[in-house]
């Protein structure tokens, strides 16, 4: 039988959100999938939300306390938690793009060991956020995949599928938080892995605090496009 399907989703004070996550998601997950949900502090406005759901029926939801702090320690304590087959990583923000994830799960049942919601190739989109951070990031990705063959041109979201038992046999080198998804795709792509991207269309948050700071994380992706760059210029020599 196949492993079910397990999503991680990092919180921090996600309570105006998480509820109408749950409702939104629902329809496009398949029957057995755990939601783990990953805080780190009890009280995270976050957790007696999901207390209550569990409480009114939600018996797929599971509260899981960070080992670390922060969305990197988050992510880690997250993906690792599962064994093997299918993770889904999924912000809590209302941005991703639920009505994808039946063919996500189905190119990772096809063989792919890391699964993309792509904004940047053809039919994906971006609505929303900000300007700059927005640029950079669909620049950096098309660019990468036309000049270096990187097999996405997303190499940003969030929102991404992975084989459990490949990233359990990394050493996730990521030092500040979103970042762990390029690593972990370009990783998968070095070592000659499926790597699947398909079309999302993404939503700014409208609700809560974004995390993400463009400044503290901008060196960290630019790290890892370079080492990108240099792997598919040497692989195309």
């Amino acid at each position: 039988m196949s492993a079910p399907l397990v999503v991680v989703v990092p919180v921090y004070n996600e309570g105006a959100n998480f509820r109408k996550w749950v409702e939104t998601s629902a329809p496009h997950l398949p029957p057995g999938t755990k939601v783990r949900v990953v805080y780190d502090f009890e009280e995270d406005d976050t957790v007696p939300v999901v207390k209550a759901l569990v409480a009114d029926g939600a018996s797929n939801l599971e509260l899981v306390r960070n080992k670390g702090r922060g969305v990197l320690n988050a992510l880690v304590t997250g993906l690792t938690s599962v064994e093997d087959g299918p993770v889904l990583v999924s912000m809590a923000d209302l941005s991703d793009d639920f009505a994808v994830i039946p063919d996500m799960l189905a190119a990772y049942r096809n063989g792919a060991t890391v699964v993309v919601a792509s904004r940047y190739m053809k039919g994906g989109r971006q609505i929303g956020g900000p300007w700059l951070k927005g640029q950079l990031s669909r620049w950096g990705g098309v660019t990468l995949h036309k000049v270096a063959g990187f097999p996405v041109h997303d190499a940003t979201n969030s929102f991404r599928l992975y084989d459990a038992a490949f990233v359990r046999s990394l050493a996730i080198e990521s030092k500040g938080g979103f970042e762990i998804g390029f690593e972990i795709t370009l990783k998968a792509w070095m070592a000659g892995k499926s790597v699947v991207e398909l079309p999302c269309t993404w939503h700014d948050r409208v609700a809560g605090e974004s995390r993400f700071n463009l400044r503290k994380w901008l060196p960290l992706y630019a790290r890892l496009w370079a080492r990108a760059l240099s792997h598919g210029l040497l692989r195309s020599s």
